[in-house]
């Protein structure tokens, strides 16, 4: 099992940590490395929770039956928190104070990931998040990283895909939660720097069923080339099929948020047909070119994701793979899990090849992505193709 991992060579994100996983004698001796993580795997955003979930539980049992990280076996310490900012600070409380973490990989939403930042950074302990929203990192903070793409990444992404197709002015129909309203204020603040004009600005709850309204006060507004619809979750897919039912015809492009067949599904098939959306490598691993360096890993993770759970894999599954890969490889390089080493050694990853992307960290840049790891899709007969 080592053997084949190893073969693959450091530039691949599991070969990085299981490097260093063989002389293990005294592993059942040793205290385990702890990894804390709280996410959305019931409720409302379970889409994002339940693969993220999934995926940690799948490796940390992997690397433990190949050994362990340093001599120690790995411990996952998880709380379901649903789509909920105070059970999010309970569950975080609890992993440092009383579960003595190591690392926290979670986070599934920004609501989430902004309500526990305060308590990670008070306590020193080093924090991954799997959210979107570019305020996680964005000023810096120092114990705080975060994996997936920024909501500012995915409109600089779409603005660029709707200036090559002629399209200026737009119609943006917004999500009210923390990422849609965080990547709605994102979009508005560059739209201008692509001169993209937004003619309409409308938004929804998180609880509401029908967005007919909205979009009809978008359809009517004279001008609109596009619409745009920052969020993630149910939202999107009922405004992807209220959209059509209203017989509109312009491009729709949704966000990252949305980057799984899970989406697909709940839009159905002949209302998402054409959609537009910015996503990581994983969601269309077999059709990146050969010589893209992330086709390895994305094809690997999607093989084992799939043969393990019988579920088509997500973009949100990476993230979590991402994220315990970097604080794993942090660890080893730190020679231990002394809290500030693996600090230093998270922010001083470089070149790490991932699902999401390669990973250049700095002490200025805590998600160290660029645009060039989003690729534009478009939903065609019910499945992904690369347009960019």
């Amino acid at each position: 099992m080592i053997g084949r991992w190893l073969k693959r060579g450091l530039a691949t994100g599991a070969a990085a940590v299981l490097a260093w996983v063989v002389g293990v004698s005294g592993a059942l001796a040793m205290d385990p490395i702890r990894i804390g993580t709280f996410l959305a795997v019931t409720g409302p955003a379970s889409f994002l929770g339940d693969p993220e979930l999934k995926t940690l539980q799948m490796y940390v049992d992997e690397i433990n039956a190949s050994g362990g990280v340093l001599g120690r076996k790995l411990e996952l310490v998880h709380y379901d928190v649903q789509h909920d900012a105070k059970k999010a600070q309970t569950a975080v409380k609890r992993l440092i104070e009383n579960d003595n973490v190591d690392v926290i990989v979670g986070g599934s939403t920004t609501g989430t990931t902004m309500a526990v930042v305060p308590l990670v950074e008070r306590a020193g302990v080093p924090f991954i998040s799997l959210a979107g929203a570019v305020v996680i990192i964005d000023p810096v903070k120092k114990w705080v990283f975060k994996t997936p793409h920024t909501d500012k990444m995915a409109c600089a992404k779409i603005f660029t895909d709707m200036k090559k197709r002629g399209l200026t002015k737009v119609g943006m129909i917004s999500g009210s939660g923390g990422f849609g309203k965080s990547m709605r204020n994102q979009c508005k603040g560059l739209a201008g720097g692509f001169g993209i004009t937004v003619l309409a600005d409308e938004t929804y709850g998180a609880k509401d069923t029908d967005m007919t309204a909205q979009l009809t006060k978008i359809k009517n507004t004279d001008g609109v080339q596009a619409v745009l619809n920052p969020g993630f979750g149910q939202g999107p897919a009922i405004v992807t099929k209220n959209f059509r039912q209203l017989g509109m015809t312009m491009p729709l492009y949704q966000s990252h948020g949305v980057a799984s067949k899970k989406f697909i599904e709940l839009a159905g098939n002949e209302a998402a047909e054409g959609v537009r959306l910015p996503a990581a490598g994983i969601v269309v691993a077999d059709k990146l070119p050969d010589n893209d360096p992330q086709k390895i890993v994305a094809q690997s993770y999607k093989n084992a994701y799939e043969a393990r759970w019988g579920s088509d894999v997500s973009t949100f599954g990476g993230h979590a793979y991402d994220g315990l890969q970097i604080a794993l490889a942090a660890i080893a390089r730190a020679g231990g899990t002394d809290k500030a080493k693996v600090r230093d050694e998270i922010e001083a990853t470089s070149g790490y090849v991932g699902t999401g992307g390669v990973v250049h960290m700095s002490p200025d840049d805590h998600l160290g992505l660029n645009l060039s790891a989003f690729h534009m899709l478009e939903i065609r007969n019910g499945d992904w193709t690369i347009v960019d």
